[in-house]
C-alpha cells in the first residue's frame, strides 16, 4: 500500500515540489514538478497534491513566503485529503520545518534536492518542526503584532521628539515628569501653533504639576527665537504621535472583539501579579484559549524557552543556557516577571528575594518568568482561578487592584460587573 508525502522547497516567486512513495523497497520513487506563486498556481498545486492521492506535506519555513501556501493547502487540499482517508489520524498532516534543520552541505544545494531532503528527513524524525495555530489564531496573532509595531514606533517617535526639543533649546523634560501627558501635550501644541511668549505657554499647565511657572517660563525661554522649521516638525511629529495613539486605540478595540468568546480566559490570566488584560489577550494569541497544544507546563516552558538549556559532553555539563523560543512569549513573561516581583506579598516577591541574592538578578527574574509560564498553562489548560499564596494581602490593595483590572478590561471593550471581593481573596 503506498504512502505519499509531498516535500515543498519555497521560495518568493516558485515551488519546487517532490512526492514520494515512502512505501516502496530500495529508492523512493519521485514525482517532481514546479509551481508558481500566484493564487492560481497554488489552487493547481492542491489539485496536484490531490490528483497525487498525497497524505502529508511538509515545506520549509521561508521567511513569509510560506504562509500563503499553508493556507491554500489548508483551505485546498487538506479538506479534500481527509475525506478519502477518514481513518488515518495522519491524513491531511501539514508540517513547518525550521529552515536550519534542512540545510545542505556546502555546495550542494539545489530546489529538488531541498524538497526530497525534507520529506527523507520528516520519515527519519531529523526535521524541527514549528506550531502552527489554526486560521483563527494566526489572525490573533497578526493582530497583536501590528499593535506592538505600533507601540515601538511610538515609543522611538517620542525619542524622536524629546531629542527635538533638546536640539531647539526646550528643556520641558528636565521639569515634566511626563511630556506626553495633559499638561505637556497643551504646551507642545502651543509651540507647533506658533506661541513664543513663555509665560502663555507656562500658563497652560495643570497647577498641580510641581515645576512652577517661573521654572518652566525659563526652560521654555528659546520658544521666542524658535525656528518655523522646529515648529513645523513638532507639528509633525504630534500629528503622527494622535495618528498612532488612534490607531492603536482601534487594534485594541478590534482584539477584544477577536477575543470575545476567550472572554473569561483573558479574566483569569489578568488576575494574576504581573499580568494585566493587555497581556493576557497577547499571551493567548500566542498559545490559545486553554494552551490545548501543549501537554504539560514543561512542553511550553520548552516551547517559550524559560527553561534551562541542557548541553552535555563526555558526562559533563558545558552550558545550562536558556534554548531558543518564542520570541514574543520570551519578552512578554520577562516583562510580567519585572511587575510581579513588585507586587508587594506576592509570593512572586517572597520568591524573588530568596533567590535574587544566590542566582543575581537577571537569574532570578528568568526563574520567575518560568514560574509565571506554569501557572498560566495551570489556568489555561485546567480553567482555574489564580489564588495568592503569599501573606495576605490588603483589602485596600485587593480593591485598588480590582478596580484596575475592570477599568482596564472595559476600556477595552469587555462587559464587566464589579465583582463583590471575599475576605482573603486576591
Amino acid at each position: 500500500m503506498s504512502y505519499r508525502i509531498a516535500g515543498i522547497d519555497v521560495h518568493k516567486k516558485m515551488l519546487a515540489v517532490v512526492v514520494a512513495d515512502i512505501e516502496t523497497e530500495g529508492e523512493y520513487a519521485l514525482q517532481k514538478r514546479r509551481f508558481g506563486t500566484s493564487p492560481s498556481q497554488l489552487r493547481l498545486l492542491a489539485e496536484w497534491l490531490n490528483g497525487e492521492q498525497v497524505q502529508e506535506a511538509v515545506m520549509e519555513s521561508t521567511a513569509q513566503y510560506w504562509r500563503p501556501v499553508w493556507q491554500a493547502l489548508e483551505r485546498y487540499w487538506q479538506p479534500e485529503c481527509r475525506k478519502r482517508q477518514e481513518d488515518s489520524r495522519l491524513a491531511g498532516m501539514l508540517h513547518l520545518a525550521q529552515a536550519e534543520s534542512n540545510r545542505a552541505r556546502h555546495g550542494r544545494k539545489n530546489d529538488f534536492r531541498d524538497a526530497e531532503r525534507l520529506v527523507r528527513r520528516l520519515v527519519a524524525q531529523e526535521l524541527i518542526l514549528s506550531y502552527v495555530p489554526d486560521a483563527q489564531q494566526r489572525l490573533w496573532r497578526t493582530v497583536s503584532g501590528r499593535k506592538y509595531q505600533l507601540t515601538r514606533d511610538r515609543v522611538r517617535l517620542r525619542n524622536q521628539l524629546e531629542g527635538l526639543l533638546e536640539q531647539a533649546q526646550i528643556k520641558l523634560t528636565s521639569l515634566v515628569s511626563d511630556l506626553f501627558g495633559l499638561s505637556g501635550r497643551r504646551m507642545l501644541q502651543g509651540l507647533a501653533e506658533g506661541e513664543t511668549d513663555a509665560a502663555a505657554l507656562a500658563a497652560l499647565a495643570d497647577r498641580r504639576l510641581r515645576a512652577t511657572p517661573e521654572q518652566l517660563c525659563d526652560a521654555l525661554g528659546a520658544c521666542a527665537d524658535l525656528h518655523p522649521v522646529y515648529r513645523k516638525m513638532l507639528r509633525m511629529s504630534l500629528e503622527q504621535l494622535e495618528l498612532m495613539d488612534r490607531q492603536i486605540g482601534e487594534l485594541d478595540q478590534e482584539l477584544a472583539a477577536l477575543l470575545e468568546p476567550c472572554q473569561p480566559a483573558v479574566q483569569r490570566l489578568a488576575e494574576v501579579p504581573g499580568i494585566g488584560p493587555d497581556m493576557a489577550q497577547q499571551i493567548i494569541t500566542q498559545i490559545g484559549p486553554e494552551a490545548a497544544v501543549f501537554l504539560s507546563a514543561k512542553h511550553l516552558a520548552s516551547w517559550i524557552g524559560v527553561c534551562p538549556g541542557r548541553e552535555e559532553s563526555a558526562e559533563e555539563s558545558k552550558s545550562n543556557r536558556s534554548p531558543k523560543g518564542n520570541r514574543t512569549l520570551r519578552r512578554l513573561l520577562n516583562q510580567a516577571a519585572h511587575a510581579a516581583v513588585r507586587v508587594k506579598g506576592s509570593i512572586f516577591e517572597l520568591t524573588f528575594r530568596r533567590l535574587a541574592p544566590r542566582l543575581g538578578y537577571n537569574k532570578a527574574i528568568w526563574a520567575i518568568a518560568h514560574r509565571l509560564s506554569t501557572v498560566v498553562w495551570k489556568i489555561l489548560h485546567d480553567g482555574v482561578r489564580y489564588e495568592e499564596r503569599g501573606p495576605a494581602v490588603s483589602a485596600k490593595s485587593r480593591k485598588a487592584r480590582a478596580a484596575r483590572m475592570i477599568r482596564e478590561l472595559r476600556s477595552l471593550g469587555y462587559r464587566i460587573e464589579a465583582p463583590q471581593l471575599q475576605p482573603g481573596a486576591c
